[in-house]
């Protein structure tokens, strides 16, 4: 039990290291909120679900979104610094700076 809980939290942090970046790109650090929401979700799932694999891995999953909220904004700093892709479309908040200056 315990060797496939590990295989499902490493499963589980793969999955969102790219759901963060891609979140990034795509809308910014207001998708922030989605995590949330997703966090609570599954804490409350955890709760309730009797079968403990099912629980550990809502729990895992839930605390992986709680995470991704952090990751979200360190991701735009990511970008800001160039270490990640720019969305073109999208202006940033350091593009306005600039255009004050």
């Amino acid at each position: 039990m315990g060797l496939v809980i590990g295989v499902c939290t490493f499963l589980c942090i793969g999955l969102f290291h790219p759901l963060v970046i891609k979140g990034e790109y795509y809308f910014g650090v207001k998708v922030w909120w989605v995590f949330l929401f997703a966090g609570f979700a599954f804490s409350g799932a955890a709760l309730i679900v009797e079968n403990i694999l099912l629980q550990a891995v809502m729990g895992v999953t839930s605390c992986s979104c709680f995470w991704s909220i952090l990751e979200i904004f360190e991701q735009q700093e990511r970008v800001r610094k160039g270490w990640f892709p720019r969305n073109p479309r999208r202006t940033y908040y350091w593009d306005k700076d600039k255009e004050n200056e």
